[in-house]
């Protein structure tokens, strides 16, 4: 019977939580919660729309990085 072995991959794998970037359409969303933190006051939309693609590009980069190492079976 052949023994098997776990070892770490190093190929990284591409899904759509791996994202780094958020669609326009997500920041969109996050830009018109800005807005409404606001009380709807008169503001600046790019700033809305800057700050939410700089929060979102921060959420995505950090749960890139908290990504654990992908483990597969090797029959030795």
């Amino acid at each position: 019977m052949p023994k098997s072995t776990l070892t770490a991959s190093s190929a990284p794998r591409k899904t759509r939580s791996a994202r780094k970037h958020p669609t326009p359409e997500e920041i969109q969303v996050r830009a018109y919660e800005i807005f409404l933190e606001r009380h709807g006051a008169p503001g600046n939309p790019l700033e809305d729309w800057v700050r939410a693609e700089r929060e979102l590009t921060q959420k995505y980069s950090a749960k890139s990085r908290k990504r654990a190492p992908v483990l597969k079976i090797v029959a030795a």
